[in-house]
């Protein structure tokens, strides 16, 4: 089962201060940039798809590819929704799989992977299905675009104890996350303690999940997509193009087809 099973009802409520209409306009800039004229774009560990909504609406042809059947429901039920307004623009098509298995049976312009999706992935083992997931759907000359949690700014400032309350037309949600730092396998298990009460009702849910993320160092990604066909362009600071530093927790990794 997803660890994000339990609340993808509450998901959107959760990360509803996240940018991501900055996030896209940045994605989109960069795709301007490295590969104008790219029309087909695949999103990998899509959520409930509110990335792949503001592309589609700048004209990209958008496919989301999720394992959490309850995430694709949220974002089937706005496709739904964006096909009845007349004269709207296309939106994503959305698929359930599994981010180191899945096969479309199709390439891209560009494949994305954001939001530390590839961070989910722990092992040596996973990492590699995963850059190959990446690779197997990439056309030739394409691009390829993933964010991770950055291992130097994770051992330097270290996960630290955090907390978030938001209240939503029927939901409060109150989230709090302990994280404990394994340094010999590379990897933070953030344990969540979560909260959700009923404003209606006052009825009060408590649910507990452990999300196990590994944070990435720019040669052993760069070793990896080579074993699988990918050759690493660069790596820089999501969101700025900023050089990296102990200090950045987010990392983009830019990537393309090997020759």
């Amino acid at each position: 089962m997803s660890v994000f099973g339990a609340y993808s009802q509450y998901y959107d409520l959760l990360y509803r201060d996240k940018d991501y209409q900055g996030e896209v306009d940045y994605v989109a800039g960069l795709i301007e940039r490295e590969r104008s004229g790219s029309h087909s774009i695949l999103d990998l560990g899509c959520g409930t798809g509110r990335h792949d909504f503001l592309l589609a609406d700048r004209g990209y042809q958008v496919t989301g590819v999720d394992m959490s059947a309850d995430m694709l429901s949220v974002a089937e039920a706005e496709r739904s929704r964006r096909l009845e307004v007349p004269g709207a623009k296309l939106p994503p098509a959305f698929a359930q799989g599994d981010v180191r298995s899945v096969r479309l049976g199709q390439r891209f312009d560009v494949v994305v992977s954001l939001f530390h999706v590839m961070s989910y992935q722990t092992t040596n083992a996973d990492l590699l299905a995963g850059f190959t997931t990446l690779r197997e759907h990439t056309k030739p000359g394409g691009l390829v675009l993933f964010d991770a949690w950055y291992g130097p700014a994770v051992l330097s400032e270290r996960p630290a104890v955090r907390h978030k309350r938001l209240k939503g037309e029927s939901f409060e949600v109150t989230r709090l996350a302990e994280p404990v730092l394994h340094p010999n396998e590379n990897v933070v298990d953030v344990n969540y303690q979560i909260f959700v009460k009923d404003r209606a009702t006052t009825r009060t849910e408590e649910i507990h999940e452990q999300h196990r993320m590994r944070y990435l160092f720019v040669p052993e990604v760069e070793l990896m997509l080579g074993q699988v066909g990918l050759r690493l362009e660069r790596a820089c600071e999501f969101g700025s193009d900023g050089p990296l530093s102990s200090a950045t927790w987010n990392v983009l990794f830019v990537a393309t087809p090997a020759a």
